[in-house]
């Protein structure tokens, strides 16, 4: 737990611009689309709009915002099924985001994956994983991908808390060590496992010392400060780029919402969930950019009324959208490589 005296260091921290006043403006605009897209997302699963399993972000949004900014276009994304944010940050389109959320057939993946299982190739974006730990080998495989093309490009691999009990997490490291794979593997360290803390479920709760069994580099990050995700990911990118392999970072965050819609949450209490909100990585960025003068509240409030509006958009196109046709059921199942070897 936070003491005061970690708050006060937060809040003095907080008034100082470490990136240029784009850069806040951009991160708040891209941290504030995130929240209210899963704000509204959660109304519309209330509605029974959305249906099925569906997990908010909300809180968390500083791991993928920080994350985008420290990383360059082509450089690899995947995650597991806490995943609208990160597709929204690589500039995929949130209106067939949300319309996947829906089950419609413009839906990011054409209304067959759904919450968990977003998909956009053409946005660097591979998943959106319902398998607990399912992504960990795959983002293993999609930094051998660009090794053996020679390429300075990159994978980053997103988990939860609980997935790190899971055998792949630990054959994924050991191969990505052993063979210097140019990855990035993030534990988004919320701090339960769906309702179970972390303290209940390892002898080890400071995750990132996970890393260290395969001498990879490993450290715990403030993920509730997007600038310091910015740095540790920075730092762990010029890493993997130089061919010197990858690393583990533990981004302690939080969420404020339930680990999905259908859990309540009831075995934190209010001051546990208000300590962090004092912490919030929207308003730490919004304290930073009104101190240094790079916009004004009203400039912040057109900001939020831009997106406002733009969510609405997103609501309204999934809303006339045609459901996909049920002889499409098959399709993008199976596809037939396109391998000299292989006959029809």
């Amino acid at each position: 737990m936070a003491t005061s005296k970690t708050k006060a260091n937060k809040s003095k921290a907080a008034s100082k611009a470490n990136f240029s006043k784009e850069q806040y403006l951009e991160w708040f605009e891209s941290m504030l689309f995130m929240r209210r897209f899963e704000e509204m997302a959660g109304r519309l699963y209330g509605q029974q709009k959305i249906r099925g399993f569906c997990h908010l972000y909300i809180g968390q949004e500083a791991c993928v915002a920080g994350s985008v900014s420290a990383l360059k276009r082509g450089d690899k994304y995947i995650t597991a099924y806490r995943d609208h944010a990160h597709p929204i940050a690589l500039g995929s389109d949130p209106k067939a985001i949300m319309a996947e959320l829906y089950g419609k057939k413009t839906g990011i993946v054409k209304g067959k994956g759904g919450s968990m299982h977003m998909f956009d190739v053409e946005n660097h974006f591979y998943g959106g994983h319902g398998i607990v730990g399912g992504q960990i080998p795959l983002g293993a495989g999609l930094a051998f991908a660009e090794q053996y093309k020679g390429t300075d490009l990159l994978s980053i691999t997103y988990m939860g808390d609980g997935a790190v009990r899971q055998g792949a997490f630990h054959e994924a490291l050991n191969m990505a060590m052993t063979m210097k794979l140019p990855a990035i593997f993030v534990i988004e360290n919320n701090g339960y496992a769906m309702g179970t803390s972390v303290k209940r479920t390892s002898n080890v709760t400071e995750l990132y010392q996970l890393g260290e069994a395969y001498s990879m580099p490993s450290k715990a990050v403030d993920a509730m400060s997007v600038e310091e995700v910015h740095y540790a990911v920075a730092e762990a990118a010029e890493r993997a780029r130089k061919g010197d392999g990858p690393t583990l970072l533990e981004f302690r965050t939080y969420r404020y919402k339930g680990h999905s819609m259908s859990d309540p949450a009831k075995y934190r209490t209010k001051e546990e969930v208000q300590e962090y909100k004092d912490r919030d990585p929207i308003e730490q960025v919004r304290k930073v950019i009104l101190d240094n003068k790079f916009a004004s509240e009203e400039d912040l409030k057109e900001i939020e009324n831009k997106i406002k509006a733009q969510v609405k958009e997103c609501v309204d196109f999934s809303e006339n959208s045609d459901w996909p046709d049920p002889s499409e059921a098959f399709d993008d199942v199976y596809v037939q490589p396109d391998y000299p070897f292989i006959e029809d």
